[in-house]
C-alpha cells in the first residue's frame, strides 16, 4: 500500500481550515483522517475513527485538554472538523476505571462531557482513544490485517508477522474493548501499535504523519504477506458453453423474491439492487465450495449491520431454463429466511428476549458467471452493501490463499447486529412513501418530465431520466444525483433497451411516468402522411413500447406497480388544426385503459393526468403570447382562462402524477389538471 500524504496538500487544508477558525489541531486530524477513509481497503462507510488531543476552550472560556474523536457513523473518507466531537480528556480517560458500564450509560456520560452539547456522539471506541497517551490516534479495519486474523492460525501469523505489537483477542466494541486494551497496553507501553484479532488494527504518534505512515507500514507488511500464499484460491471462473441470462434478466426475479408483503394488500416492501462484476468476484462467485465460504461469516463485525452474517450462492442463470433459476432463488430465499428466524430467535433468547427482529431478508447474492448483487432500502445502501461484499471477497480470498477463512461466532455477530447503539439509529430512520421505489419518468429533462421527477424522487425514490436530448438530459441527472438515459423511444428497440438499462442499475422498476410527446399541428385534410405518422410513432407507440417493456418487468418482480401516461386535455377536448395530436393523444387514452384492464390482476395500476396550459419547453412562453393574442387578451389571463381563475403550474401536475403513483385503489382513470374546463372534463 502506498501512502497517499502530500505536504502541499497538507498545508493547503490545513491552513484553509485554521484561516475558517478551526483548531489547527482539528484541521491536520481532518486532513490525516480522509487520507485513511479514501482508501476503501482501509475502512468502508463510517468504519475505523480516529482522534487527536488538543486544547480547546470550555464553557467557562478556561482551556481544557480535550479529545477530538470521529462521530459515530461520520464517513472517515469525507468528514469535516464537526465530525470530530470534542470531548474533556480527563473524566473521559478515567470512565476506563470504572468496574462495568452499559453502551447506553457510556452514551450518555459521553455526550455530558461534550465541549458542543449539539455535537455528534463520540466513537463508541472514546475511551480508548482517550488511555492511549499520543496525541494521534489512527484505527482502521484493513482488509489485510482481516484476512491474516480472521482463519484457524490467525494470532499466530500476526505475532510472528508483528512482533513489536500489542495483540488484542476479540471483544466486542465498546467499555470492555477499553479496559482489555487499557489492560494490554499497560504490559507493552513502548509497542507502536496494535493488532485487534477480527477486527482491526491502531497505529498512534504525537506526530500526524508518523501516526499516518505507520498504519501504511503495517498494512503492507500484512499485504506482502498475503502476496506469499495462493493468489487465486478460487481458480479462475471459466464461461459456461450455454448462454447465460443476462443482469436485466434475473435482476427482477432476485428483486421480486426479496420483497416482503406490507402493512395494506398489494403493498411490497421492495428493495433496490446494485451489481458488480469483474474478474475477481466471478472467480468467487464461481469457485467450487462458494455455497460454503458465503456461509462462515463476516470479515469485520460491524459488516453484519450492512449484508447481515451471510449471503446466497447462486447457480449460473442458463437463459434457456429462467423459470427454474426462478425457482432455485425462491427456494434459496425462502430457506435464508427460515434460518435467519431461527438464528434470530435463539439468541434473542440468549438475550433475554425483548429484541424485535429486522426484516430478515439477504442482503447479497454471489451467482455463477454474472457477479454479486447487493440490496438495500435505497440505492445509496445498495452500494454500501456492495462495497462491503466486495471487501469480504477480498478478505476471504486472502486468508483462502494461506489456509482457511474464520469468521466470528454467531453469538458475536448478532451481538454486534443486534447492539443497542445500532437499534437506535434504526430506530430514527424514517422512510419517505416512494423509499425502496424504482421511478423512470420519459421526457425527463422537460420542464413538466423534470418537475415529475423532483416531487418523485423528494417521497423517497429512484428516479431515471429519459429524454431525446442527451446534453439536458445528462446536465439533469447530474444535479438530481440520478440515472440519464438519452434515446429516442420511437426508433426501433430503444425503449426495451432504456428499461433494461434501468434494470441494470437499480434491480427493476415499479413506477412508469410515460410523459413524451409532441404537440404535432394541422387539419386532418391538409397535413401530410410523414407528420400525421411521425405523431403516432411519439404520442402513441412510444408510450406502448415503454409501458410494454415496463410492464414485462413488473410482472416479473410480481410486486406491483404503477404506471402513469400524460395523456392531455387534446384526447377529450380536441382543439382547431391539431389533428395528429389530439387524435395521437386519443388513441393514447385507449392504450392506458386497454394496459388497466389487461394488468390490473398483476397489482399494476394504469392512469393519466390531462394537465392543460402548462408552461414548459412544449409550450413556451412565445407560444402563450402567440395564442393570447389570437384570442384577444393578456398571456396572463389566458393563461388563468380556467374555472378556478389559476395558472396550472408542473407542479401541480406533479402532484397528480404522485398520487397515481401511490394510489391503491384507481386504475383506469383520468387525473385533469387544467383549472377546470368544463369542455375537457370526463364523462
Amino acid at each position: 500500500m502506498q501512502s497517499k500524504w502530500s505536504q502541499a496538500e497538507f498545508d493547503a487544508v490545513v491552513e484553509a481550515y485554521v484561516k475558517s477558525g478551526v483548531n489547527r489541531d482539528v484541521a491536520i486530524r481532518t486532513y490525516t483522517t480522509r487520507l485513511l477513509g479514501s482508501v476503501p481497503q482501509l475502512v468502508l462507510h463510517g468504519g475505523g475513527n480516529t482522534s487527536v488531543k488538543t486544547t480547546l476552550k470550555d464553557h467557562d472560556g478556561s482551556s481544557v485538554e480535550a479529545l477530538c474523536v470521529k462521530g459515530s457513523g461520520w464517513d472517515m473518507g469525507k468528514i469535516e472538523p464537526a465530525g470530530l466531537p470534542a470531548l474533556r480528556l480527563e473524566p473521559l480517560r478515567a470512565m476506563v476505571d470504572y468496574d462495568s458500564l452499559s453502551d447506553d450509560d457510556m452514551v450518555m456520560l459521553q455526550r455530558r462531557l461534550l465541549l458542543d452539547p449539539a455535537a455528534p456522539n463520540p466513537s463508541v471506541e472514546a475511551i480508548l482513544h482517550a488511555i492511549l497517551p499520543f496525541k494521534h490516534v489512527d484505527h482502521t479495519h484493513a482488509n489485510a490485517i482481516v484476512a491474516l486474523t480472521n482463519q484457524p492460525q490467525g494470532e499466530a501469523i500476526i505475532r510472528e508477522l508483528f512482533p513489536e505489537m500489542i495483540i488484542v483477542p476479540y471483544v466486542m466494541p465498546g467499555f470492555d474493548l477499553s479496559k482489555a486494551c487499557k489492560a494490554a497496553f499497560s504490559r507493552r507501553p513502548n509497542a507502536p501499535g496494535m493488532i485487534l484479532l477480527k477486527h482491526g488494527i491502531f497505529t498512534w504518534s504525537d506526530d500526524p504523519r508518523e501516526a499516518y505512515e505507520n498504519m501504511i507500514a503495517a498494512i503492507t507488511r500484512a499485504e506482502r504477506r498475503i502476496a506469499e500464499g495462493n493468489p487465486s484460491p478460487f481458480g479462475h471462473f471459466v464461461p459456461k458453453p450455454e448462454p447465460l441470462a443476462s443482469v436485466a434478466e434475473i435482476a427482477p426475479i432476485l428483486r421480486g423474491a426479496l420483497a416482503l408483503p406490507g402493512k395494506e394488500e398489494g403493498r411490497f416492501r421492495r428493495l433496490v439492487l446494485e451489481h458488480r462484476t469483474n474478474d475477481l468476484i466471478l472467480d468467487f462467485c464461481g469457485a467450487p465450495d462458494v455455497a460454503d465460504l458465503v456461509r462462515r461469516g463476516n470479515a469485520t463485525p460491524e459488516h453484519v449491520i450492512h449484508i447481515k452474517r451471510f449471503g446466497i450462492a447462486l447457480p449460473a442463470p442458463q437463459q434457456n431454463n429462467l423459470k427454474g433459476w426462478s425457482l432455485a432463488v425462491q427456494k434459496a430465499v425462502a430457506d435464508y429466511v427460515a434460518d435467519y428466524k431461527s438464528y434470530f430467535e435463539r439468541n434473542n433468547l440468549r438475550n433475554g428476549g425483548g429484541k424485535t427482529m429486522l426484516d430478515p431478508m439477504p442482503r447479497v447474492f454471489y451467482v455463477e458467471g454474472i457477479g454479486l448483487f447487493a440490496a438495500g432500502p435505497t440505492q445509496k445502501a445498495a452500494r454500501v452493501c456492495a462495497d462491503v461484499a466486495e471487501a469480504t471477497i477480498d478478505v476471504i480470498r486472502g486468508a483462502e490463499g494461506i489456509d482457511r477463512f474464520e469468521a466470528l461466532s454467531e453469538d458475536d455477530l448478532f451481538d454486534i447486529e443486534y447492539w443497542s447503539l445500532e437499534q437506535v439509529k434504526l430506530a430514527k430512520q424514517v422512510e419517505k412513501p416512494l423509499t425502496r421505489q424504482i421511478a423512470a419518468v420519459t421526457g425527463g429533462a422537460g420542464g413538466l418530465g423534470l418537475a415529475i421527477a423532483e416531487v418523485l424522487q423528494a417521497q423517497g425514490a429512484e428516479v431515471v431520466l429519459i429524454d431525446l436530448d442527451a446534453e439536458r438530459v445528462a446536465i439533469e441527472a447530474k444535479r438530481l444525483g440520478c440515472l440519464s438515459i438519452a434515446c429516442d423511444l420511437t426508433a426501433d428497440g430503444a425503449a426495451g433497451e432504456a428499461i433494461a438499462k434501468v434494470v441494470e442499475t437499480h434491480g427493476g422498476i415499479d413506477i412508469l411516468v410515460s410523459n413524451a410527446g409532441a404537440a404535432f399541428q394541422g387539419s386532418l385534410l391538409d397535413v401530410d402522411d410523414k407528420t400525421f405518422k411521425a405523431a403516432f410513432d411519439l404520442n402513441f407507440w412510444s408510450h406502448h413500447y415503454i409501458a410494454r417493456a415496463a410492464v414485462t418487468v413488473m410482472r416479473q418482480q410480481n410486486t406491483g406497480g404503477a404506471i402513469i401516461f400524460n395523456v392531455s386535455k387534446q384526447a377529450v377536448n380536441p382543439g382547431a388544426d391539431f389533428g395528429p395530436y389530439g387524435t395521437s393523444k386519443a388513441a393514447l387514452m385507449a392504450l392506458m385503459r386497454q394496459y388497466a384492464l389487461e394488468h390490473a390482476t398483476d397489482g399494476i395500476t394504469v392512469n393519466a393526468v390531462n394537465p392543460d396550459r402548462i408552461r414548459t419547453r412544449l409550450m413556451t412562453d412565445a407560444m402563450v403570447e402567440e395564442r393570447a393574442r389570437a384570442r384577444g387578451v393578456t398571456p396572463d389571463v389566458y393563461m388563468r382562462g380556467n374555472l378556478l381563475g389559476r395558472e396550472v403550474t408542473a407542479n401541480d401536475v406533479a402532484t397528480a402524477v404522485l398520487h397515481l403513483a401511490t394510489v391503491r385503489a384507481s386504475t383506469g382513470s383520468v387525473i385533469t389538471v387544467d383549472g377546470g374546463n368544463v369542455a375537457a372534463m370526463m364523462r
